[in-house]
């Protein structure tokens, strides 16, 4: 009898438990989905909705499969229970009501959801189904639509393309002003603030990018957009912290709409999910109206190769050979595939922007500088690349670059050429080249006023810390000295030159005036509190001021006097990288 006890105590330790959460239901309903199984589906759905009621995703899947299975009724009391209970800005449940009661054929409950939609949803994904559907009921209850006071998702549409066409040519800058227009005036139009949020991305402003995308999941704390561009932007900071369980929710979502599959499908992609990236991007694929495009067969290979289904990737390059003969992107991936052998390919990860790699770019510009040029023209991707090269690249590849952008020689070329003359460290004969580029624009003495005046700058910041003296006799070049001397271990090289960087920036926008050295310690304290920060670092008052032997409140009071005259708050952020989006 003892014995038996053991054994049964033993076999107890060695059951695993089963952690019940929402998750859990969600991933079995979604495989009862796959073997057409829609009772279990439901039940198991019904199951998350327990576990997270506040969850409208939840509640919208339970809808779907009600519908699916016929009970539109039922279906319909879910979706009003969103609306009512759990999420008022779901709009897009008046769509799925609409179809129910035109399931059920009554059309005029159905044309009044619809209407409800029409005026209701800012952002109009259904649009076009919306507006077939209005054709519908008006045959059938053969009689003049009901009038819709006003299309919400359509108000600044015009103008909203024709930032989005801007965008698509990488007129980023261009984009983002009008588009700032646009959401002044209507500060609901969340598409529109997404894209501003893109623009401002590949401009490099990060901050205002991460800025706006908070304004839009203020106004739709569920916008799949938004939420998948703020996961990008904590990817982006290291904020593994915020980063994981939003990716976890973001790995659970099975959107509605193909937009939003293809948006979760390239953020999975991005964030390094590829099977998850792998399994959207083959249900696009799926939809005969998308099996045609070419890009979404490349970013299929992509997600399969990085997921290691090699066979498949072949199979989806292949597939993009015929739909696109014209274009060396197949035939370069195909290449690839073949040279690298099995251990190569696994620890070998593909970019998912739909053109060739920016090293192959530059050697076939090389080659064919007019062939290059016109496909920089009109793929934003590479135009974001190179503008990306020319901050981050080194001085061959900026050099490269330059002359690149000289084909190009458009408005965007112009600010992006005229900003690279400002900047202090890049060499002379970089901006020689720039300069020689915007002259062949016309550019010629707008752009040398800049680089003189650039210069001019930097001289004078540069003779600045000679020309002053404080107690002691000692020059403003030992506040650097001292923080060098006393920086944390880890800091590494561009941080220490950025630290120098911004005392000299802080003397020449005070100059002719110049600053009370008392305590050179606590300046140097504040010059590495401040670039720490602005490196991502999470170093606190206390840990600098007991490296230099001072209190907290003396850094804090010297960072903010410099970060008073700096405006740091404003700067662009440094570790821009543009990455794929549906835009």
């Amino acid at each position: 009898m003892e014995e038996d006890h053991l054994k049964a105590e033993d076999l107890q330790h060695k059951v695993i438990p089963i952690h019940m959460n929402a998750n859990f239901f969600f991933e079995r309903a979604v495989r009862s989905l796959d073997r057409f199984r829609y009772d279990k589906a439901l039940k198991y759905f019904r199951k998350a909705v327990e576990y997270e009621p506040e969850n409208p995703v939840n509640h919208c899947n339970m809808a779907g499969i009600l519908s699916e299975m016929g009970d539109y009724e039922g279906s319909n009391a879910v979706l009003f229970d969103i609306l009512e209970h759990v999420d008022a800005s779901m709009t897009e449940c008046y769509f799925y009501m609409a179809n129910n009661f035109a399931n059920m054929e009554n059309f005029e409950e159905a044309e009044r959801m619809l209407v409800k939609y029409l005026e209701e949803d800012p952002e109009g994904q259904f649009l076009e189904e919306a507006e077939e559907m209005m054709e519908l009921f008006q045959s059938e209850l053969e009689r003049p639509p009901v009038k819709v006071n006003r299309i919400r998702s359509r108000e600044g549409v015009m103008e909203h393309e024709q930032a989005r066409a801007l965008m698509e040519e990488g007129k980023f800058a261009q984009a983002a002003e009008l588009l700032e227009q646009i959401v002044q005036e209507q500060p609901d139009f969340l598409a529109a603030r997404n894209n501003l949020a893109l623009a401002y991305y590949y401009m490099g402003l990060f901050r205002k990018a991460k800025a706006t995308i908070a304004e839009v999941l203020e106004l739709e704390e569920g916008n799949v957009h938004g939420l998948c561009n703020l996961a990008i932007f904590y990817q982006h900071e290291g904020d593994t912290i915020s980063l994981n369980p939003l990716l976890r929710m973001l790995e659970v979502l099975v959107p509605f709409h193909r937009e939003h599959v293809f948006k979760l499908a390239t953020t999975m992609g991005i964030l390094g999910k590829h099977e998850a990236a792998y399994r959207h991007f083959r249900r696009l694929l799926k939809d005969s109206e998308l099996n045609g495009d070419p890009s979404l067969h490349h970013f299929t290979a992509v997600a399969a190769f990085n997921s290691g289904r090699f066979r498949e990737a072949g199979q989806c390059w292949r597939k993009l050979q015929k739909l696109d003969p014209a274009s060396d992107i197949p035939g370069f991936y195909l290449d690839q595939l073949e040279r690298l052998d099995l251990t190569g390919k696994q620890g070998y990860e593909l970019s998912y922007h739909y053109h060739l790699p920016f090293e192959e770019q530059l050697k076939r510009w090389e080659k064919d500088e007019t062939g290059l040029s016109e496909e920089v023209k009109t793929n934003p991707m590479i135009r974001s690349s190179f503008f990306w090269a020319l901050r981050y690249g080194d001085k061959a590849t900026k050099l490269q670059v330059i002359r690149a952008l000289g084909w190009i020689a458009d408005e965007e070329v112009k600010e992006t050429l005229e900003t690279f003359l400002k900047e202090p460290d890049e060499p002379a004969e970089l901006k020689n080249e720039a300069l020689r580029v915007l002259a062949e624009m016309g550019l010629e003495d707008t752009s040398q006023a800049i680089l003189e005046a650039s210069a001019a700058s930097s001289s004078m910041v540069a003779e600045t810390p000679a020309a002053y003296t404080y107690q002691g006799g000692d020059t403003l070049q030992a506040v650097v000295d001292q923080a060098l001397l006393h920086m944390d271990e880890t800091a590494g090289r561009e941080q220490k030159k950025h630290l120098q960087n911004l005392w000299y920036q802080f003397l020449g926008k005070l100059y002719p005036d110049k600053p009370i050295i008392r305590h050179t310690e606590g300046w140097s304290a504040a010059l590495e509190y401040l670039t720490s920060k602005q490196h991502g670092g999470s170093v606190t008052y206390q840990e600098v001021a007991q490296r230099y032997g001072i209190s907290p409140s003396t850094v804090s009071r010297y960072a903010k006097r410099i970060d008073s005259v700096c405006s740091l708050k404003e700067e662009k952020d440094d570790m821009f990288c543009p990455f794929t989006e549906n835009v």
